[in-house]
């Protein structure tokens, strides 16, 4: 395991303050599979951009208020959000947002590294010349947007870089393990790694490449593996208060 930490400042606690959506409620007119989508849209936007912290309630009856729908329907979201590790189910306590522990993330990123060796060499044999000028324009595309966008804007760009040389390996079964765990990743990074620190170093994806296409696949694992050790040292494992209301949090609460 890396120099992965915890630390425990509380339980972020949100209050509900009733009522909240006013006329931004979802229409009757909305079928069920838009407002189930429209409620696990919030959450996730939420917990990505940092305004869900780890371990804040979840609570099925407020969630229904704020959304206006059903509690079967609210159940059915957070089963979803529990599927994609978004949100932790705890038997007769409800709903909170993921808290990881050291020992899965250090598991997660150890998992990744391994997937990511097996690709390059894949990538090496099959890439062609129009490949390797496509991974350049995105990699163009990223550094414009590392000094354009906000840490959790620019984010998935990073992501799509690694998603990209899985779907240039060439195969299929891979990519879909591959991108299950970036997905999972993701999320650990969105949650706890400080601002300020970049989700993925542009200079390393260009040497991954680099390498890549001068046919040193060594070097370029090598690269690879310093890359995402180092992406996993800077997570840091904090629970966080919030005063904010969970009306607030998913940007429902009326002026």
């Amino acid at each position: 395991m890396s120099s992965t930490s915890t630390k425990s400042n509380g339980r972020g606690r949100p209050k509900v303050r009733p009522p909240v959506l006013g006329d931004r409620k979802p229409t009757a007119r909305a079928s069920a599979a838009e407002k189930e989508q429209d409620i696990y849209d919030a959450i996730v936007a939420s917990v990505m951009g940092q305004r869900l912290k780890p371990g804040t309630k979840l609570p099925e009856l407020a969630l229904c208020e704020l959304f206006g729908v059903g509690r079967s329907l609210v159940q059915k979201v957070l089963q979803r959000l529990a599927h994609d590790h978004v949100v932790q189910l705890r038997p007769n306590r409800g709903a909170i947002v993921a808290m990881p522990s050291p020992e899965e993330v250090g598991q997660l990123f150890e998992a990744r590294r391994a997937l990511e060796a097996s690709v390059l060499p894949l990538v090496a044999e099959r890439a062609t010349r129009t490949d390797y000028a496509s991974l350049r324009r995105q990699l163009r595309e990223e550094h414009k947007a590392m000094h354009r966008y906000a840490q959790t804007q620019w984010a998935g760009l990073a992501s799509a870089f690694h998603l990209r040389l899985g779907e240039l390996s060439g195969n299929p079964i891979l990519y879909r393990y591959l991108s299950e765990i970036i997905s999972r990743c993701s999320l650990v990074v969105a949650l706890f790694q400080p601002p300020g620190n970049a989700t993925c170093e542009h200079e390393e994806h260009v040497r991954v490449v680099d390498y890549l296409e001068q046919g040193n696949v060594r070097a370029a694992q090598r690269e690879m593996k310093r890359h995402l050790i180092d992406l996993e040292h800077h997570i840091r494992l904090v629970e966080e208060s919030t005063d904010q209301s969970l009306a607030d949090i998913l940007g429902l609460a009326t002026e």
